[in-house]
């Protein structure tokens, strides 16, 4: 059973960021979406920070203040030099993990680079995960580079497959050649992002890394695609994945849980 919405935005305010690709034309309050769990029987999730508010996270922390975080959760995004004591402050507002959002040509970082290897070294300190936004197509060259950094990695929206047919898809082909996969989640999320139907891209995903590595998230309030599609009709397309609970990778991945 899925009991947790582990992809969502919320901002009570669309004051974009300088240099920011897209901002929406309305806010996306936490009440909102705490009423589309109720009607829909979830019982917590992941507040994943917008692009548009870049390393800003105030926002993110503030709806984080008024929830209960044995039931939900907040992935951040921060500069690649983020301070010891700026980390400590998100984990301690209930930030999980740290997402790198590259999609749209932006540059993917050197792991090797000694400043991207400081940061990781702060998320392994932290048991944070590095959350994934990136194509498939440039995405699969570095994924065996990227899990074997000693840390959980989670990729966004199915990884944004380009190829209809999953065995000649790149993003399928390098997820299927790790030799070790034990790092490695994904996000059933987002799948009209993908310009073809993902049905079969999710079944060899979920061949590879099993379903306690799959978290499901609604993707709401569906930024640029917010007149395609609506929360129930996300709810809705998953049945075709088939996903198993999410309540293993829901506490392995954000500490939170149906115990409490």
């Amino acid at each position: 059973m899925i009991d947790f919405d582990c992809h969502a935005h919320v901002y009570e305010t669309v004051a974009a960021v300088a240099g920011a690709r897209y901002c929406p034309a309305t806010p996306a309050p936490l009440q909102n979406w705490l009423d589309l769990q109720d009607r829909h029987g979830l019982k917590g999730g992941v507040i994943v920070q917008v692009s548009f508010l870049g390393t800003d996270n105030s926002e993110l922390c503030s709806a984080l203040a008024k929830l209960d975080l044995n039931r939900f959760a907040g992935v951040a995004v921060v500069p690649m030099d983020i301070s010891d004591a700026e980390l400590d402050h998100l984990v301690d507002a209930g930030v999980r993990g740290i997402r790198w959002n590259l999609v749209r040509g932006k540059a993917i970082p050197d792991v090797n680079a000694p400043e991207v290897q400081g940061l990781l070294a702060k998320l392994r300190a932290r048991n944070l995960h590095l959350e994934l936004h990136l194509e498939g197509a440039r995405l699969a060259p570095v994924l065996p580079q990227l899990v074997d950094q000693g840390l959980r990695i989670v990729i966004d929206h199915f990884g944004l497959p380009s190829e209809p047919n999953p065995m000649c898809d790149p993003m399928i082909k390098s997820t299927n050649s790790l030799s070790d996969a034990t790092s490695l989640y994904f996000k059933f999320s987002g799948h009209y992002r993908t310009p073809f139907d993902v049905t079969g891209h999710a079944q060899e995903i979920r061949s590879k890394i099993g379903d306690q590595h799959i978290v499901w998230g609604s993707d709401w309030p569906h930024t640029q695609h917010e007149k395609e599609v609506n929360f129930s009709a996300v709810r809705q397309a998953r049945n075709a994945w088939s996903i198993g609970s999410d309540g293993t990778a829901a506490s392995e991945l954000y500490n939170i849980s149906l115990e409490s």
